[in-house]
């Protein structure tokens, strides 16, 4: 062995003895810094895990009937978590990872897009803030945070899959708009929240596909539609055209010649039978442009403008079917 090898080999004996012997050789936590990765999960963790809840519906008799998680979206308590969370249930309790354990009552539910909205006993909490589920690109990063037990909240990462999926409701209705990601989905995590990289909540995880490691959230620009309804009336009220659609991006050229700001449209991918859609003619692959004069940039915008005021009242749709655009006038049927 060479002198040079010989104090290659010495001072590897020396590191190796200086890291069993109390890992003093290892950088103190003053000198470690995360890589981007970890220190951009680390960020959205401290900013909305603290307003992470673990939701517990309870029966009449005080008893559990279920648990899950869900996302402090103001100051004054109001919780959102899914539908299928709550149960049916009227009565939860709520524990936040600060220890704060408080009982809430439920203000409103909407099983058709699986979101439920809470009222907390509690006020001058920390809360969570919507992002732009719109705005989300596939290949993006994603942060899936939930609470099942309570004092403290996990954390799974990864990326937009795809977007503008759909998801069958247990009501039986598709829910359109839905975000697929393959950030893990722990048990007990349904109804927390789905957050971009800046911290900011873009969708609710509702569902998993375990077998292929497929999670589902419901874009925050339904959820945020849905919890203001539902804090308004207590329920969501909607007229129906009967169909189940996707957002999908215009050919640029197309939208130029068309005069749209926004590329993105609503194509029908399905027409049920006897609806208000059937009626009126539109089939599969019909691309809808505007309600009435409202530009649809989205499933999202279609559902917002869908309101109890437009069913039973003649609407016109401007439609684009093979390279032509016509009108259609449509009565949304209602759910009432």
């Amino acid at each position: 062995m060479t002198g040079e090898n010989l104090a290659v080999w010495l001072g590897a004996r020396v590191r190796r003895h200086s890291y069993l012997n109390g890992m003093s050789a290892l950088p103190s936590s003053q000198e470690f810094e995360l890589d981007p990765y970890s220190a951009r999960v680390a960020h959205v963790y401290e900013v909305v895990g603290p307003a992470v809840a673990s939701v517990i519906a309870l029966r009449p008799n005080g008893q559990p009937a279920g648990q899950g998680s869900g996302v402090v979206f103001t100051p004054d308590g109001y919780v959102l978590t899914n539908s299928h969370v709550a149960g049916g249930q009227k009565d939860f309790q709520i524990v936040l990872p600060s220890g704060l354990k408080t009982s809430a009552r439920m203000v409103g539910d909407d099983p058709e897009t699986d979101l439920a909205v809470l009222r907390m006993s509690a006020s001058g909490l920390e809360y969570a803030t919507f992002g732009s589920s719109a705005k989300l690109r596939v290949g993006e990063l994603v942060v899936a945070i939930g609470n099942p037990f309570g004092y403290q909240t996990t954390v799974t990462a990864g990326i937009v899959s795809a977007l503008g999926r759909t998801l069958r409701a247990r009501s039986g209705r598709l829910i359109e708009s839905v975000i697929q990601t393959d950030a893990p989905l722990n048990p007990g995590n349904s109804g927390g929240p789905l957050v971009d990289g800046r911290g900011r909540v873009v969708g609710i995880n509702t569902a998993m596909a375990a077998a292929q490691g497929i999670c589902f959230a419901i874009g925050s620009g339904t959820a945020e539609d849905v919890a203001a309804r539902l804090m308004r009336d207590g329920r969501v009220r909607r007229a129906r055209l009967g169909i189940a659609g996707q957002t999908i991006s215009l050919d640029r050229r197309l939208a130029r010649r068309l005069e749209r700001a926004s590329n993105n449209a609503v194509m029908i991918s399905e027409v049920m039978e006897s609806s208000a859609a059937s009626r009126a003619g539109l089939l599969p692959g019909d691309v809808l442009l505007k309600l009435d004069e409202e530009v649809l940039t989205g499933v999202d915008d279609l559902h917002r403008l869908l309101t109890a005021e437009r069913a039973n009242r003649e609407t016109a749709l401007t439609v684009l079917r093979a390279k032509e655009i016509k009108t259609v006038a449509i009565v949304p049927d209602t759910d009432d």
